[in-house]
């Protein structure tokens, strides 16, 4: 493990992937992990094939990968969308929501940033949701990703002095298979005013900033890569 080795979840599609792709041009060694088959084929990826609404054998994975040192990055992307109206709300969604986007995230954060601590350097990004502020029908999801701001600030408060930071990237509706997930077929995504969707690459690219020696003094933010979204507020 130790420099240039990242973690990131939900590897093998949109994204994740794209981020773990980018990383790896720029010259990491990745560990995906995404409960699909690995989409990635190089001598620096590592693929772990994992449910993370186990909560277990999420945190057993979690404390194997930093017994051999400790990730100069982590970024959680794992997730999936459930949107419903009031009225229609599903506590099995809410469930799975949570144990994705949440419980797994705070497992692996609480063996992987210690670890960083330990060495005095790392950084941590959470992708996150335009949708966190709220939104119509999306109440379940936009709880989730609020969620991760508020672990995102609380955990950069406590190793603000250690040399890691952690922050969220909030992209507004990318251009990723979950778009055309049947779950949200009663509420579309809206287009940005910049007329097209977020590219994953985009989302991908501001994710190796955070990542980079650059960004040392940027922390507890939540950054929203949006095309003029949050204009409309």
């Amino acid at each position: 493990m130790a420099a240039h080795t990242a973690i990131v979840t939900g590897s093998s599609s949109g994204i994740g992937r794209a981020i773990a792709e980018r990383l790896l041009a720029d010259g990491w060694r990745v560990h995906g992990l995404d409960m699909a088959p690995a989409a990635i084929a190089a001598a620096t990826f590592t693929a772990h094939t994992i449910d993370l609404t186990q909560s277990d054998a999420t945190r057993a994975l979690g404390e194997r990968l930093v017994a051999a040192g400790a990730p100069a990055a982590f970024v959680h992307c794992a997730g999936v969308t459930r949107l419903s109206p009031l009225g229609s709300l599903q506590d099995a969604d809410g469930q799975l929501l949570w144990q994705l986007h949440v419980d797994a995230c705070t497992r692996l954060a609480d063996a992987v940033i210690p670890a960083m601590q330990s060495v005095g350097a790392g950084r941590v990004v959470l992708i996150g949701s335009r949708s966190s502020t709220g939104m119509a029908g999306r109440s379940q999801y936009a709880a989730c990703k609020a969620a991760l701001v508020a672990l995102a600030r609380s955990w950069a408060a406590e190793v603000v002095t250690d040399g890691v930071t952690v922050n969220v990237v909030s992209p507004a509706a990318t251009l990723t298979p979950m778009l055309e997930d049947p779950a949200r077929a009663a509420t579309r995504p809206r287009m940005p005013p910049i007329g097209r969707f977020i590219e994953p690459r985009e989302v991908a690219a501001l994710v190796a900033y955070l990542l980079s020696d650059d960004a040392a003094a940027i922390t507890g933010q939540d950054i929203a890569i949006c095309g003029g979204a949050t204009l409309r507020r």
